[in-house]
């Protein structure tokens, strides 16, 4: 039970600060968010506020925020279309009412010969039996109301195509950005929680029965002399004791005191994630307490992992990495089972790598991600005009399918690991 709640925690926590990056950006720029959906499929939960519909789905395999313009307006206006217009107390159209129009007695209902609602917002046409032409003037936030369900419109400067290339690409780019924010924040909270790696050979614990404890060695030691040379760092240290496996090491140590002894360690041979035998003396870093530390604790976690997780995403690319070795959902559900039971720092860990991977791997330029969108944001900003709306439209379902496809074969994967 701990592990489902923490997975649906840290799931709707990533979603939901990516797709509130999107919103946010969106509304600061005018745009009209229709709505705010954390999961896809059937709605679960579902409440509309300022203009938006916010949504919980039931499949937890991401979010969107669906922006007007973004996909073809949800009601066209054709000549001939029988329509009732309900008014508000200025005598601009407030409701439009598609079909029902039964239920509306105090509609006005008319033929539609043209309307405008992108630019001029305004409807022209006949009541029944009449000829005279009228023109009606639209309120800027009228409502469809269709199946007795409304739907804001939205006229051309509130669509997403209305904005400049660079507000359009800060509204996409928006999402993986607080993504890399969240992971920071995170960093930073850890920092000042359990404190920050010290950037010296201090040890923070020593395992029992290791060669470290055989050989003397305490919590709080720091060591600063193998064989001979000086040690100023946590890496200097742990290079020399990986490549000298069953050799003894002769180690001066400082304890907290300030007492210097020496210690005979003999690393016990093991051997690593690459197939390498290496040597092992059972000790962890120690942790430290530092505002400034921590500050930089943050930024620093952030960009290691986030060179990490480049570097295996370019092993992935050129073939090094198989699609085996991906995971969706239920590989990462069962990462997480497994991170939960360590403890909740390395929960939050595990969640800050997460959010930092989410943004990644959005930023990838693929069609239906948003770094495919921002590339033909780019190329509109390069050629001086936009590519056609319907063929962009083409390219993201295709993207869409194809990344679906490639969520049923990850899960499949993860399932067959999960059995075997």
């Amino acid at each position: 039970m701990n592990t489902i709640i923490a997975f649906i925690l840290m799931f709707g926590l990533l979603v939901f600060v990516h797709e509130w990056g999107h919103l946010i950006f969106a509304k600061r720029t005018g745009m009209l968010a229709r709505e705010f959906a954390i999961g896809f499929g059937p709605k679960v939960l579902s409440f509309i506020r300022n203009e938006t519909l916010y949504t919980i789905r039931l499949l937890p395999i991401g979010g969107y925020v669906r922006v007007a313009g973004e996909d073809p307006e949800i009601i066209e206006l054709k000549p001939g279309h029988h329509i009732g217009l309900e008014y508000n107390h200025e005598g601009y159209v407030k409701k439009i009412i598609v079909n029902n129009k039964s239920k509306h007695p105090d509609a006005q209902i008319i033929e539609v010969e043209r309307a405008d609602l992108d630019h001029d917002l305004v409807i022209e046409g006949y009541e029944v039996d009449e000829h005279e032409k009228l023109t009606f003037k639209v309120d800027r936030n009228a409502f469809f109301v269709m199946d007795e369900k409304e739907t804001q419109i939205a006229p051309f400067d509130r669509q997403f195509a209305s904005k400049t290339p660079g507000q359009r690409a800060m509204q996409l780019f928006a999402g993986p950005m607080m993504n890399f924010i969240l992971a920071i924040v995170i960093f930073l909270i850890l920092g000042l929680v359990q404190g920050v790696p010290s950037e010296r050979a201090l040890i923070g614990e020593v395992e029992p029965n290791s060669p470290a404890q055989e050989a003397g060695m305490q919590s709080g030691d720091e060591v600063v002399q193998i064989e001979g040379n000086s040690v100023s760092s946590w890496e200097e240290f742990t290079d020399i004791v990986k490549t000298n496996p069953e050799k003894e090491l002769e180690m001066i140590v400082q304890r907290n005191d300030d007492v210097e002894e020496a210690l005979t360690v003999i690393p016990k041979e093991a051997t690593d994630m690459e197939g390498n035998e290496i040597g092992q003396v059972g000790v962890r870093l120690a942790f430290e307490k530092s505002f400034v530390g921590t500050f930089k604790y943050g930024f620093v976690q952030t960009y290691e992992t986030t060179k990490l997780i480049l570097v295996n995403l370019g092993m992935l690319i050129t073939g090094q990495y198989s699609l085996d070795m991906i995971s969706g959902p239920v590989g990462i559900y069962d990462a997480t089972d497994q991170v939960v039971q360590t403890g909740f720092m390395n929960f939050l860990m595990w969640t800050a790598m997460l959010s930092i991977n989410l943004g990644i791997i959005n930023l990838v330029p693929l069609p239906a991600l948003d770094g495919g969108r921002l590339l033909f944001v780019g190329l509109e900003a390069v050629r001086g005009k936009p590519i056609d709306p319907q063929k962009e439209g083409v390219v993201h379902f295709i993207g869409f399918a194809l990344l679906m496809l490639l969520m049923i074969v990850v899960t499949w994967n993860d399932i067959q690991r999960l059995f075997l």
